[in-house]
């Protein structure tokens, strides 16, 4: 059997964003979600004719959507916040004891 020790947290050794191309993909993905949810919102409101609120609802979920999956795709992707590991090394922390100060 292996032994299944935990590694530490890898250092953080840079606080770089994604790369372009990183952050393109999440912005293409959350576009196509957004225009994803559309498509249903129409069938299901023609499948709710008959519950005239559901259908009217689902329709006017529907029409906002281009615009906001726009605003989203183009919007920078937040930062995110994380638990920052920096190597600290085997150095105690400095002195916090006073030192006499000597005056001319």
């Amino acid at each position: 059997m292996t032994d299944q020790r935990r590694e530490p947290d890898p250092v953080l050794i840079t606080d770089a964003a994604m790369s372009y191309e990183e952050e393109l993909a999440v912005r293409k993905r959350r576009y196509k979600i957004m225009m994803g949810m559309r498509i249903p919102c129409m069938i299901l409101a023609v499948v709710f004719y008959q519950i005239p609120w559901l259908a009217v609802s689902l329709l006017i979920v529907s029409i906002p959507l281009p615009w906001i999956a726009v605003l989203i795709a183009n919007d920078r992707l937040p930062r995110k916040t994380e638990k920052v590991n920096r190597y600290r090394g085997d150095r105690k922390e400095l002195e916090t004891t006073e030192h006499p100060v000597i005056e001319n």
